[in-house]
């Protein structure tokens, strides 16, 4: 019988290695020493130290290649938060983490690094200094908390010391930085419509937003900790920057950095939600015939509107976490990498 060869401890595979964190991740992972197997089902691109697979999730023959020798996998894919397509987010979510999970055991990879999200334990309602051991939310308000749930508990539930494949789950919550394809450019789109000039709520509810190289370096910490005695086997882990913020002092500065005025009328939070899971409904309800998306889903709204930031003691604890880059330096680095989308541009 041939002797099978042993995963390199350095060489290591990001599945959806193309997206905004994915690719933050694999540059690091390379300033590290790692060489990187890159699996995504987006355009690839080259870096020295990478290897790119293209592929669905979905489709473990085409996954099982990027996993050849690889010891450790961290799995960042997903659709994007804000899309309302619940058959790709229980696709994606749900079945490729089954599939990705099947996939790590085939190969002999010894550890998977789940990109989760804080919004598992979010149902609209204030968090403050949220842990990790909240229950997870009975009623998520989108189809992305509701798959983010499953796969979770996927990924953690199949934590197993005794066959030698170890499991770990980074809860990031509110990334932000260069590159970032959401946050940013959809807040300059909604100032240039004019739809940036009200504050829903009294505006002073406090909430986390995590710089991606923060994410980056908690996702790193659990992959090279994450060994058979480490008390992080088979658990969540909240990661952010650890400086809760105002979160409309927050959307005003990045907006006044680029150019655009910063909110100033107070709108009504009951009223706010109220319309927009009216609108949410009457999307739903007139899909077959007419599509339109509002802007203002009840999901943001709530994250708009609402008390959320987490507590980071377990990652400190259990991990030595701390953040590396300030929020201050965070949104200043990233407002200096947008100038296309400055006012007047």
């Amino acid at each position: 019988m041939a002797t099978r060869v042993r995963p390199s401890n350095k060489r290591c595979a990001v599945i959806g290695g193309s997206g905004f964190l994915g690719r933050h991740l694999v540059e690091k992972l390379l300033d590290r020493g790692y060489s990187v197997s890159v699996f995504d089902i987006r355009q690839s691109y080259e870096l020295p130290g990478v290897t790119f697979h293209q592929g669905d999730l979905c489709d473990k023959q085409a996954l099982l290649p990027a996993l050849k020798d690889v010891s450790l996998v961290f799995h960042c894919a997903s659709p994007a938060p804000g899309s309302d397509n619940r058959a790709l987010f229980e696709s994606v979510n749900i079945q490729g983490t089954r599939i990705v999970i099947q996939a790590c055991i085939e190969a002999g990879v010894q550890k998977l690094v789940l990109t989760s999200s804080a919004s598992v334990v979010f149902e609209g309602t204030d968090i403050k200094n949220g842990r990790e051991d909240l229950p997870y939310a009975k009623k998520p308000i989108d189809y992305y908390t509701q798959t983010k749930i499953e796969q979770e508990k996927l990924v953690l539930e199949a934590c197993d010391k005794e066959k030698g494949f170890l499991t770990v789950a980074i809860r990031p919550h509110g990334i932000f930085g260069p590159r970032d394809p959401q946050l940013v450019p959809i807040l300059v789109d909604t100032a240039r419509r004019g739809k940036m000039k009200f504050i829903i709520g009294d505006g002073t509810n406090l909430v986390d937003f995590t710089f991606v190289e923060n994410v980056v370096h908690g996702h790193i910490l659990a992959a090279e900790r994450l060994r058979p005695d480490s008390p992080i086997c088979g658990k969540p882990y909240h990661i952010t920057n650890d400086e809760p913020v105002r979160f409309w002092d927050f959307m005003s500065e990045v907006l006044v950095g680029l150019g655009y005025a910063a909110p100033r009328y107070h709108l009504p939070y009951a009223l706010v939600y109220g319309l927009a899971l009216l609108l949410w409904l009457l999307a739903l309800i007139l899909r077959p015939l007419v599509s339109f998306k509002p802007t203002f889903t009840p999901m943001r709204v709530a994250l708009a509107g609402t008390h959320h930031y987490y507590s980071c003691e377990r990652a400190k604890q259990d991990m030595g976490y701390k953040p590396v880059v300030s929020l201050k330096e965070g949104i200043a680095r990233t407002v200096q990498s947008y100038p296309h989308l400055k006012q007047g541009a």
